[in-house]
């Protein structure tokens, strides 16, 4: 028996397997990868099969569900805009007025017309 799984949904759509969406497959082969190696770390250090196993496999489980939750709760880029919005600050704060002092409305149509900005501004 074989089994055809559906990969591409259709043009321009993100790739979905099995509910996990975009970079999230790429997230999940990498945990995966991680983990055969830490099993290959742990049999090559003398651990029983089984204990082995036993270690593995539930974090192979964990890191499944974690990955198809975060798929399910962010989509294709939120977790993306999720990290990028924590990063930013709550405010701005300026010690002084300068930079806002030079700026006017003829600065501002020299430059969009030259494509420079005046040498009062760069200062």
């Amino acid at each position: 028996m074989s089994t055809v799984y559906s990969i591409n949904k259709g043009i321009s759509r993100s790739i979905e397997f099995k509910g996990i969406k975009a970079q999230y497959i790429i997230y999940l082969a990498i945990g995966l990868v991680a983990l055969l190696l830490l099993f290959a770390v742990l049999y090559i250090t003398g651990l029983h099969t089984y204990l082995c196993m036993g270690i593995v496999i539930p974090t192979g489980a964990v890191l499944y569900t974690g990955i198809q939750r975060f798929s399910k709760k962010f989509g294709e880029h939120g977790l993306i805009k999720h990290t990028s919005r924590k990063r930013l600050p709550a405010y701005i704060s300026a010690s002084t007025t300068r930079c806002f002092t030079h700026l006017s409305e003829r600065d501002y149509e020299e430059e969009k017309k030259t494509g420079r900005r005046s040498a009062a501004i760069q200062n």
